[in-house]
Formats: structure tokens, C-alpha cells, sequence
């Protein structure tokens, strides 16, 4: 048994790939896109450290070509999440007691596997399956999921390595503890790397994980959990399943030894949880720990002593990278209205360049939104508008499912503030801008505070550093990551930890050790080295 104090390696952020012409990393994205694309895979669940197949076999198209089959998964049953349930519980005591640096060598080695052979893998799986360009797959599917991996690595020895003072003739310790019980991880599709890190985050601590994918992210979790097993990770740590929301809710959530809910994805579906956990407390062994992000309406706030070609970049990138699928992306705008035709212009002449299709062809910008769903929900905004007195659609808006389910970047100009897509979360690649009048800066802010319910991202474009001061006071609440003069995207691990409040869940900022301490449940350890052998004290002697 080792005796020594270890240090974890020093975390770093990885750095992010070019992929331009001529590189060695762009020749080998394309073959391993080749590859795949070629291949049809048929992926199993992973439950106690074993592959599961079933007869009910769910195709996998990518959402930009919806006509090619790569491959299937196994469609999950009660029984399935019974049986992750049992594997997680039944891993709990020997993985909550394997020593602190052995757990975290697994999670680093993951990382230094996924900044080398994996790589070109969890980066095509997540062009293919999600429909991400290879710069947004790039700094999503690997950098920020090595970042993670290694980051969680430091802010856990931190965690341990705080300990408590002692007076003489005593030794107080903490004990920082796994919860007792299993933790229930439900992922979404945007994001690769949340996925890993929603699973990651309580396992690194010492917990055991059921793992539920949303459905349209299951072909690059596949390759998760390969990156997982080929760093060693032991048998039923982090158990993957494939079912419906209530199937695996209904089970998990009635369950004694359900211990806690990592969380990403809509506030309709968090809400309904966090609702049966509490008509269910009475059941629990603990009371749950509750952790989610889910979504946002987020804002760039322009003054009108802004830089209108900064404005316009922002908007350009922080609205349509991605189709604008992030929960961080800029939805609305607040533009002055004496530099209105100047950012109209530009954005015209940036989205006029944008080429949409495949993200297999690496001149388009663009790629497609998820599934079908999302493609109707978000061409129903860009309908309404252009119906509707009280907007207008400026640039863009046409859409197309008959290969793919690709929607032009689009942008909206609400002739009312509280017009439905200036205040309602559309998760696809529409911006929403309400012109003010400049006086009327002071005004907007309390009318962009109140607009949404949300406060997930937003940003600040001004020069002027004592608006900054006043306008930043004024947001404070309105957003968990605040951007000066930058677009509301792109939160680093170890350097910008990502959350919000109000309807965007309950701001434990994930790439941060604030996420690792809510899935720990410390011990005080009070230790005396000569006890007391006379009840009485000093007050009542007699004089």
C-alpha cells in the first residue's frame, strides 16, 4: 500500500487543433469520417462491465443525411435499468474504496487516450451522429472533455487536501465520502463532452453512475464508454443504457438507494424530475443530491459606444455556431438604434458567405439541427415570423428536410420586446433583435432582466467602462456566465466555469471543483489522544 502524499499532474487546457489544409490532423479526420461513414455498427448497452444487446435495434442516421443508415442501437427495458441499478450498487464499496489517485489515473489516462488514438474517433462520431463541423466537434469531443478528465483530477486533490486545524491533544480530519447510493447521470445531445462529464464528475469522487444518453448521442457515447474501458475503468463504475426518459425514470426514482440526478437538458423535463424526487423523499435512504443545466435565453446587450464589427462577429458566431444549439448560444439581441443599419449590414454580408450542408465538406459553417423534431419546432418560429405584424424576418429564413434537416441562419427583428422568440428558448439558428432607442439604454436593461425567465449566459458590448460597471451591476443576476465585450459562448474548463440560475438550473458550474463538492458527503473526524477521566470542570470546584 503506498504511504506517500501524491500530486496529481499539473491540469492544463488541451490545446485546440487547426485542421486546415495540409495537416496532418485534417488527413486524418477525413479518413476516419471515410471510415465510419462506411461501416454499419451495431452498439450495445454497457451494464456491470458487460455489452448488452437486445432484439428492439433502433437505427442511427446523421441528421444531415438522413437517408444513410450508420448503424443501431439496443433499445433498453425496465428490466435494463434494474440491472444497471443493481451493477452500480454492486461496484459502489470496492470503487468508493479503491485509493484517491488510482481513480484519478484512470480518468487522466482517459484523457491523454482521447488527446491521441481517440481522438480522430470521438471527433468523427460527433460529426456524424450530432452534425458538428470538425472545429465545434474539436473543441467539444475532445479538448473540453479532456479538460474534464483532467481538471476534475486537480480540483479532487484539492477537495481531499483541505483539511481542518487542530488544537493540541487532538487530530480533526475531514472525510470526504461518495454518497451513499447510486447516482442517476441523464445527458444531452449537444454536447459530448457534458456527457462525459455529467457521468465523470460523481464517479471521480467515488460514486457509481447509471448513465442515460439522450437518444440522438448515443453513436458518439458508444465511443465514450470504449474510452472508458480502454483506461480501465472497473465494471459497473458507469453503466450506459438506452431507454425512454420515464422508463428509466420511473425505476430510478422510486429506488431507495437513489442518490443523486446529473442533469442537462430541457426545464420542462428537470422541473417534472426534481417534482417526483420530492413527492418521493420518503423513500430515499439520503436526501438526493439534485444538480442541473438546463437551458437558456441568452443575450448580447449592445451600448451604443460599442464596436459595431465586434458586435457583428459575436452575433455571427455566438448565434449560428452549431445551428446555435448550445445553451449558451445568443438568441436575443438589444442593438441601438443609431448603429442598427450598420450591424444589419454586416450581418447580412457574414451570413450571405455561410455555406450550409454536410459537416463532412469542411467549407460549410453550417450543418444541419438535430432530428426532426427540432427541425419543426425551430421552422415553426421562422413561420410565425413571417406572418406576423409584429416581427420581421430581416435575413435568412428558409429550411429544408428532404435530405437533411438543414435551416438557414436566420435572423428576426422584433417590433415588440416581448414579441414569442425575443423571450422564448428556440435551441436552433435564430436571433432574435429589438432595436432601442439610444437614450433608452437604462430602460432595455431592466426590460432584457425581465424579458426571460432564464439566466444562463449573456454579454456586454460597450467601450464606455463606466456603463460596463453600471450595466454589469444591473445583470447581475440575469446571467451565470457574463461576457464583457466577447460572445456569450465558449466557457473554458478551469478557466470560465459554465452554470445559471433562475430556469437555467441550479448553477454548480461544471469545470469547476463548486460541481465536484455536490457529490461528496463529508465525515467529520474528531480524534482525542488522552481522554477526559473526570467528568467534572474547573467552575465547579469550591473556592
Amino acid at each position: 500500500m503506498a504511504n506517500a502524499y501524491f500530486q496529481t499532474p499539473i491540469a492544463f487546457n488541451e490545446p485546440v487543433q487547426s485542421y486546415a489544409p495540409g495537416s496532418s490532423e485534417r488527413a486524418e479526420i477525413k479518413a476516419k469520417l471515410k471510415e465510419m461513414k462506411g461501416e454499419k455498427i451495431k452498439i450495445p448497452m454497457f451494464i456491470g462491465g458487460k455489452e448488452v444487446n437486445t432484439k428492439e435495434q433502433i437505427k442511427i442516421y446523421p441528421p444531415h443525411e438522413k437517408d444513410h443508415l450508420l448503424g443501431t442501437y439496443s433499445k433498453g427495458t425496465s428490466k435494463h435499468v434494474k440491472d444497471a441499478i443493481n451493477a452500480a450498487l454492486k461496484a459502489k464499496d470496492s470503487w468508493a474504496n479503491m485509493p484517491w489517485n488510482d481513480r484519478a489515473a484512470i480518468f487522466l489516462k482517459a484523457a491523454d487516450l482521447l488527446a491521441g488514438p481517440f481522438r480522430a474517433r470521438m471527433n468523427a462520431a460527433t460529426m456524424l451522429g450530432q452534425s458538428k463541423n470538425v472545429y465545434q466537434a474539436e473543441i467539444d469531443a475532445a479538448c473540453e472533455m479532456i479538460d474534464f478528465f483532467r481538471f476534475n483530477a486537480q480540483f479532487m486533490t484539492d477537495i481531499y487536501t483541505d483539511q481542518p486545524d487542530s488544537n493540541p491533544g487532538l487530530w480533526n480530519r475531514m472525510d470526504y465520502r461518495p454518497l451513499e447510493g447510486f447516482v442517476f447521470a441523464v445527458s444531452p445531445f449537444n454536447f459530448t463532452s457534458i456527457a462525459a462529464n455529467l457521468c465523470v464528475a460523481p464517479a471521480i469522487m467515488g460514486n457509481t453512475v447509471v448513465w442515460k444518453p439522450a437518444e440522438t448521442q448515443i453513436y458518439s457515447a458508444h465511443v465514450i464508454m470504449d474510452l472508458f474501458r480502454e483506461a480501465g475503468l472497473p465494471a459497473g463504475v458507469i453503466n450506459l443504457i438506452y431507454t425512454d426518459g420515464p422508463v428509466a425514470g420511473d425505476i430510478v426514482f422510486e429506488h431507495p438507494d437513489f442518490a443523486g440526478l446529473h442533469f442537462t437538458g430541457s426545464t420542462q423535463t428537470f422541473q417534472y424530475m426534481w417534482k417526483t424526487i420530492g413527492n418521493n423523499i420518503h423513500k430515499y435512504k439520503t436526501y438526493p443530491r439534485i444538480v442541473g443545466e438546463t437551458g437558456g435565453k441568452d443575450f448580447v446587450m449592445v451600448h451604443p459606444s460599442a464596436n459595431a464589427e465586434e458586435v457583428i462577429t459575436a452575433l455571427t458566431r455566438g448565434a449560428f455556431e452549431f445551428q446555435g444549439q448550445k445553451c449558451s448560444a445568443a438568441s436575443r439581441a438589444y442593438i441601438p438604434k443609431s448603429m442598427w443599419k450598420e450591424v444589419e449590414k454586416g450581418l447580412k454580408a457574414d451570413l450571405g458567405s455561410i455555406s450550409t450542408g454536410t459537416p463532412e465538406d469542411f467549407t460549410n459553417f453550417v450543418n444541419a439541427v438535430i432530428d426532426e423534431r427540432a427541425f419543426d419546432k425551430i421552422s415553426s418560429y421562422i413561420a410565425s415570423a413571417k406572418k406576423s405584424k409584429d416581427a420581421q424576418v430581416v435575413i435568412g429564413g428558409t429550411y429544408d428536410k428532404s435530405k437533411g434537416y438543414f435551416i438557414e441562419p436566420t435572423v428576426i427583428l422584433a417590433k415588440k420586446p416581448n414579441y414569442a422568440s425575443m423571450c422564448e428558448e428556440i435551441f436552433g439558428p435564430v436571433l432574435t433583435i429589438y432595436v432601442y432607442e439610444d437614450k433608452k439604454f437604462d430602460e432595455t436593461l431592466d426590460l432584457l432582466d425581465t424579458t426571460s425567465p432564464y439566466a444562463l449566459t449573456g454579454a456586454l458590448f460597450a467601450k464606455d467602462r463606466d456603463v460596463i460597471v453600471a450595466a454589469a451591476h444591473r445583470l447581475r443576476n440575469s446571467a451565470g456566465n457574463f461576457y464583457i465585450n466577447d460572445k456569450p459562448t465558449g466557457a473554458v474548463v478551469g478557466q470560465q466555469p459554465f452554470g445559471g440560475a433562475r430556469a437555467s438550473g441550479t448553477n454548480d458550474k461544471a469545470g469547476s471543483v463548486l460541481n465536484l463538492y455536490r457529490w461528496i458527503s463529508p465525515r467529520t473526524i474528531k480524534e482525542t489522544f488522552v481522554p477526559a477521566t473526570d467528568f467534572r470542570y474547573p467552575f465547579m470546584l469550591e473556592d
